[in-house]
């Protein structure tokens, strides 16, 4: 890994005619990235292009949390949750209007149930901008099915990984799996007024540290986070790093981590992306 973690780094993502869909994980960033056209939509928009069409998308995304167990969202037509404030008054304006697939729901609660993890169908919930945001700059057309999962309050990494692990062989079926969150993700530590500021120190050293585990398919010893370097204050609170486990939990043995894009934006937001591939 290059010692300069500002460098933006462009790979393509899974390629064409693999009967698997990919398992992806998106460091999603601030919702202004629907706006911009730097390296990191690129990245995406990249990734989007390079990857075979899935058959639905199903994603984990921080910015769902749930009592009492899984939820899984049901309608035919998920409307969008702009759930920030104080951003560009275009952003708003955004629109998504993927399809949903209440069908796929079901089967995910059964098969989140049947591993003893409780979950039911939420014909109600929209989707929120951790999903819609990084799906609209892969999948612009916003024609592929969506299906968001939650996560349950008090989860530990283990359990969002028995989720991925429960859904993974929707990837067979043509399901691209994905989790949003963050590999950093501290608001009090941004410099908001420079989106390329350099990267921080403590910033830099955890990202370095998952990398390595990632790199090496330490799985088991990332869910050890907590005891990396400055863990607690890359997350003060863990809901942006858990959806990396959704989509470790989903890995096939053969898989590599492939990097979609890598750096930091605004000095200490890591938005490390990687796609599961063999």
């Amino acid at each position: 890994m290059s010692s300069d973690l500002n460098r933006h780094e462009v790979v393509g993502g899974n390629g064409r005619g693999t009967a698997v869909a990919p398992a992806l994980f998106v460091s999603h960033g601030a919702p202004t990235v629907a706006l911009e056209t730097d390296a990191f939509p690129q990245a995406l928009k990249a990734f989007g292009e390079s990857a075979a069409a899935p058959r639905a998308l199903v994603v984990v995304s921080a910015h769902w949390e749930t009592p009492g167990g899984v939820r899984v969202t049901a309608s035919e037509a998920p409307p969008l949750i702009y759930d920030f404030g104080g951003f560009p008054e275009p952003l708003y304006q955004l629109k998504y209007p993927s399809p949903g697939s209440p069908e796929l729901a079901r089967d995910i609660v059964a098969r989140l149930d049947a591993v003893g993890l409780s979950a039911v169908a939420d014909a109600r919930r929209g989707l929120d901008h951790g999903t819609w945001i990084p799906l609209r700059l892969a999948f612009p057309a916003a024609r592929i099915p969506v299906v968001q999962v939650s996560l349950p309050w008090s989860v530990s990494a283990a359990d969002v990984a028995k989720m991925g692990e429960a859904l993974r062989p929707l990837r067979s079926e043509g399901v691209l799996l994905m989790g949003s969150g963050c590999i950093t993700h501290n608001l009090r530590q941004l410099t908001w007024q420079d989106k390329s500021a350099p990267a921080a120190s403590w910033a830099s050293e955890f990202d370095a540290w998952v990398g390595e585990r990632l790199a090496t398919r330490d799985f088991v010893g990332l869910q050890s986070w907590t005891s990396a370097p400055h863990a607690r204050l890359a997350h003060p609170s863990a809901e942006h790093f858990l959806p990396l486990f959704f989509v470790l939990g989903a890995a096939l043995p053969e898989e590599r981590v492939v990097p979609v894009f890598e750096g930091f934006h605004y000095s200490s937001l890591s938005m490390r992306s990687f796609v599961l591939r063999g």
